[in-house]
C-alpha cells in the first residue's frame, strides 16, 4: 500500500495531458502554491489523526504565514496510539519554484503537543518539514504528492525522538476562486531510534479552505 500511491500518483501525472495542467486557480492549501500576497486561508480538516483549524497569511506571492490548532485521537498519527491529545503550531509555506505546469514547496510546522495516554500525561515538540509538488489539472482541480518528515520529539517519557517518513498525495477541488474541498493522504514509517524500532503512521484528512 505505501508503494502503491506514490507509484499511482505519478502514473496520473504523466498520463494528464500537458495542455491540460497549464491552469488552475492561482493559490492552493495542500500543494506548492501560497495563498496570495495580502490574501487569508481559513482551513479545517478532519479524519486521522484527528480535527484541525487553521489560518493562513499570504506574507508575499512565495511565502506564507500561519498557525494551526489541532485536537488529535491519534498520537501524531501513529496508528496503534488512540490517545488523546492538543498541538499547536506555527506554519510556513515557501514556493521554491513554479513553471505552467507545476510547482514545488516546502512547509515548516513547529509547534509543542500534549497528549493523554492512560490517565497520563506526555509532553513534546513536533518540528515537521515537508516537500511538495503540485500540478493544476484543468481549472478546477489541484493534485499533490509529497514526502513529509513531521519530526517530533517526547520530553521526560523515555520515547525521545520520533523521525516519521511518510509519502502520499492529495486533492484539492475548487468549488470557485475562493473555495476547496481538499482530501490529503500521507503514509508511511515512524522510526524510533531508542526502541530500534518503527511504527505505522498515517495521516488522512479531508477538510474545506476559504480564501478571504
Amino acid at each position: 500500500m505505501k508503494r502503491f500511491i506514490p507509484g499511482f500518483l505519478l502514473a496520473v501525472l504523466l498520463a494528464i495531458p500537458g495542455t491540460a495542467m497549464a491552469r488552475g486557480q492561482g493559490w492552493s492549501l495542500l500543494a506548492a502554491e501560497t495563498v496570495g500576497s495580502g490574501r487569508n486561508v481559513f482551513s479545517a480538516q478532519i479524519g486521522f489523526p484527528g480535527l484541525s483549524l487553521g489560518l493562513l497569511h499570504g506574507g508575499s506571492d512565495t511565502v506564507d504565514i500561519g498557525g494551526k490548532f489541532s485536537f488529535n485521537w491519534g498520537r501524531e498519527g501513529l496508528v496503534d496510539a488512540s490517545d488523546a491529545g492538543l498541538k499547536l503550531q506555527g506554519w510556513l509555506r515557501v514556493m521554491i519554484a513554479k513553471t505552467d505546469k507545476v510547482a514545488f514547496g516546502i512547509t515548516f510546522q513547529p509547534g509543542p503537543f500534549v497528549y493523554f495516554p492512560r490517565g497520563n500525561t506526555m509532553f513534546g515538540m513536533a518540528l515537521p518539514v515537508a516537500f511538495v509538488v503540485g500540478i493544476p489539472v484543468g481549472s478546477a482541480l489541484m493534485i499533490n504528492a509529497g514526502l513529509d518528515v513531521p519530526f517530533n520529539v517526547y520530553f521526560g517519557e523515555g520515547i525521545g525522538p520520533v523521525i516519521p517518513i511518510l509519502f502520499g498525495g492529495g486533492l484539492e477541488y475548487y468549488v470557485n476562486n475562493n473555495l476547496n474541498v481538499n482530501f490529503n493522504l500521507r503514509l508511511g514509517p515512524s522510526i524510533v531510534p531508542r526502541f530500534d524500532d518503527s511504527y505505522f503512521t498515517m495521516e488522512a484528512l479531508a477538510g474545506v479552505a476559504y480564501r478571504f
